[in-house]
C-alpha cells in the first residue's frame, strides 16, 4: 500500500556523481526506487518486464535496514538528505523543498520501528506468560 508516490533525485554511486530521477514509491515497509521508464509495480503482474528493464532494477530500500534520514541541507529549490543503512551504506537523495520526502521517510521508518518494538514486547511478554504459567500436577 502506497503511502507516498513520486520522483526522487538520487546520486549515483559512480566517479561523476549524476543525479537521477527515481520514481519512488514509499510503503509502510520501506522506500521502492523505480528507474522512470520502468512499469509500475502493480502493472509488472498483468505483463512480463521488458528486457531492457529487468525488475531487478527496482531497490527496495527496507526499513528493517535503515537506520536513519538525515537532513544535510536546503539549498536553492532542493532539500538534500542522506538515507544510512544500518550496513553504513549512505545514499543521497535531492527533492523540491515543499516535497516533503524526508519527512515522510523519516515518519514512516519511525512507525515501522515503533511497530516492530511493540511486536517484539509482545512476544516477549508472551514467552514470560508461558514460562509463569502454572503446570499440572507432576
Amino acid at each position: 500500500k502506497a503511502v507516498k508516490e513520486g520522483v526522487l533525485e538520487k546520486r549515483s554511486d559512480g566517479l561523476l556523481q549524476l543525479w537521477k530521477k527515481k520514481r519512488c514509491i514509499l510503503t509502510e515497509e520501506g522506500l521502492l526506487l523505480i528507474p522512470p521508464k520502468h512499469p509500475p509495480p502493480q502493472q509488472q503482474q498483468q505483463q512480463p518486464a521488458p528486457p531492457a528493464e529487468p525488475a531487478a532494477k527496482i531497490k527496495e530500500l527496507h526499513f528493517s535496514n535503515m537506520k536513519t534520514v538525515d537532513c544535510v541541507e536546503r539549498k536553492g529549490k532542493y532539500v538534500y538528505f542522506t538515507v544510512v543503512m544500518a550496513e553504513g551504506k549512505e545514499i543521497d537523495f535531492r527533492c523540491a523543498q515543499e516535497q516533503g520526502w524526508n519527512a515522510a521517510i523519516t515518519l514512516q521508518m519511525v512507525q515501522y520501528k515503533n511497530r516492530q518494538a511493540i511486536l517484539a514486547v509482545r512476544s516477549t511478554r508472551q514467552k514470560q506468560q508461558h514460562l509463569a504459567a502454572p503446570h499440572g500436577p507432576r
